[in-house]
């Protein structure tokens, strides 16, 4: 499972028109799930994002987490994230997860981040979906709950 996290000033996502969620100050979480992911990924990364130290504190220094900051999280289903470029131009999609598993998985992840104390909003899965943001810093972060970059 990948993970594109930035630490947002604002994050607003809708579909057709319709504004699905929005956050203010908080994390804006792009999730792809692979084939063989599990609930133990989403688990892993749900406790990694909630607790990644990437607020400033009193003296400015990145040393707070999005739940000590009061923030909240947006959460975006994104299986490009799982895009193979490497060969050709048309990139391959094949190690994307299944849409059932998928978005069962993204649910998941999403039950966890709550589970933290944290508010989620989402946009609607496999829709296509209007972002926009205010990146703050910038600061972005990439994880995945099966290797290191």
């Amino acid at each position: 499972m990948r993970a594109v996290v930035q630490r947002v000033r604002d994050a607003q996502v809708s579909v057709a028109g319709e504004e699905t969620g929005k956050i203010a100050r908080g994390l804006l979480v792009y999730l792809g799930v692979a084939q063989g992911d599990c609930e133990a990924d989403a688990g892993y990364l749900a406790e990694k994002i909630a607790g990644l130290r990437i607020f400033p504190d009193a003296a400015g220094v990145m040393n707070c987490s999005v739940l000590e900051s009061g923030g909240a999280v947006l959460a975006i289903s994104q299986f490009t994230l799982l895009a193979d470029a490497r060969k050709g131009r048309r990139p391959s999609y094949s190690n994307a997860a299944e849409g059932a598993a998928a978005k069962g998985l993204y649910e998941y992840f999403m039950e966890k981040i709550r589970e933290q104390g944290l508010i989620c909003e989402s946009g609607i899965f496999q829709a296509h979906m209007d972002v926009s943001y205010t990146n703050d810093g910038p600061v972005t972060i990439l994880l995945d709950s099966k290797k290191l970059f």
